[in-house]
């Protein structure tokens, strides 16, 4: 990157974003997962050695609805910690509840984590799950909802896609089909009912109360990219199966389904993202909480694209992007001429509506809230 280039966007910074917070941790984290409104989970994924798993708070400015004037906290801070002996690919947080459970090496246990409690600030691991998993791939992890038991839905493959009470340990749920389709994504609808996306792009919907229930929706484009999901419950809490679900593949395509007719797209898009050298560990697409119609994407290199949907069609557009955030690949130093950074993954905050968090491959994690040009809301 010239350095001309890093200082025209350092200018041009100070009119993209409201607020623009770069930190570096550790080890570099391929989860941002949220434990309430004020602190996220990220966890190390690299090397053999130890990995840092933590509870951090959010700067206080993006912290609080208020009008804080000025904060004199601007950083992270470590609110629980602890160490993983195997890398981290995977972690949700159980709602409800002060546990994580992640997946680390293919075939591995998962770990269930217990943060802080009995005036302790660490994570300590309290238990492992036992599952079926002979994949190359490690496994995926959906939690529920909450006002249920504890219990995580886990799966590298079709084939072994369960349901598992933590505080028991019991199996719950198995699908049923013996079928080795890699999983890229699970994910809720209800607290009975989920979904499942394949690596091909296949959705699989399944109900936990009927292993019979469980069916496949052959809508992937066999064009040999990989693909993963994200569910937007769009609803009225009186018809929880009123969802909206993008597919995005390695290829930079983009597919909205409504979850009650899969097999026709509300609209679809080609990205304008190169993809060449686009691969499947860290493809993430998330629909905004706070804003409507528009998704962020991510794992095609050092940005993160966001879109707008409102304009999309059920034929196949080229949008372009509403916003780029290019810090990734800005604020690294000249060895990223040789080993390019890539964002890993991104998460959006839940009631801030262009706020955004993002990690690299170079162990930094942004957050950033991005200004919007334009007099109308996306």
């Amino acid at each position: 990157m010239e350095e001309v280039g890093v200082d025209d966007w350092l200018i041009d910074s100070l009119q993209l974003y409201s607020d623009l917070h770069v930190f570096e941790l550790q080890d570099p984290t391929q989860v941002i997962e949220w434990t309430s409104d004020k602190s996220i989970c990220v966890a190390g994924y690299k090397g053999t050695q130890s990995h840092e798993i933590l509870e951090l708070l959010l700067p206080q400015k993006l912290s609080t609805k208020d009008n804080q004037g000025l904060c004199p906290e601007r950083d992270f801070k470590v609110h629980h910690g602890g160490f993983s002996e195997e890398p981290i690919s995977c972690l949700k947080y159980i709602l409800g509840s002060k546990c994580v459970v992640t997946s680390g090496f293919p075939g591995s246990s998962l770990q269930i984590w217990r943060i802080g409690g009995d005036d302790t600030d660490a994570i300590k691991r309290t238990g492992c799950i036992n599952h079926n998993n002979k994949s190359e791939k490690s496994c995926k992890l959906a939690s529920g909802v909450t006002g249920v038991a504890p219990r995580v839905l886990h799966g590298s493959q079709i084939r072994d896609v369960q349901l598992t009470d933590l505080e028991s340990g019991r199996l719950l749920y198995t699908a049923g089909e013996d079928l080795s389709d890699i999983v890229s994504s699970l994910q809720f609808v209800d607290t009975d009912v989920f979904l499942v996306c394949t690596s091909s792009g296949d959705l699989w919907v399944g109900d936990i109360r009927d292993a019979s229930a469980f069916r496949r929706n052959p809508v992937g484009e066999l064009d040999g990219s990989y693909w993963c999901m994200d569910l937007r419950k769009d609803t009225l809490p009186s018809d929880p199966a009123v969802c909206t679900v993008v597919r995005l593949s390695s290829a930079s395509r983009a597919i909205v389904s409504d979850l009650r007719n899969l097999k026709s797209p509300i609209c679809r898009a080609q990205l304008n993202i190169p993809h060449g050298d686009a691969g499947c560990d860290f493809l993430n697409v998330t629909w905004a909480p706070a804003l409507d119609n528009c998704l962020a994407v991510s794992g095609f290199g050092g940005m993160v694209h966001i879109y707008d949907i409102t304009a999309w069609r059920p034929e196949l557009t080229e949008p372009q992007s509403l916003f780029v955030h290019k810090g990734h690949i800005m604020s690294t130093g000249p060895e990223s001429e040789f080993n390019p950074t890539i964002v890993t993954t991104h998460s959006w905050h839940p009631w801030r509506p262009r706020t955004l968090l993002s990690a690299g491959t170079d162990g930094s994690l942004h957050v950033w809230d991005w200004v919007d040009k334009t007099l109308n809301s996306c």
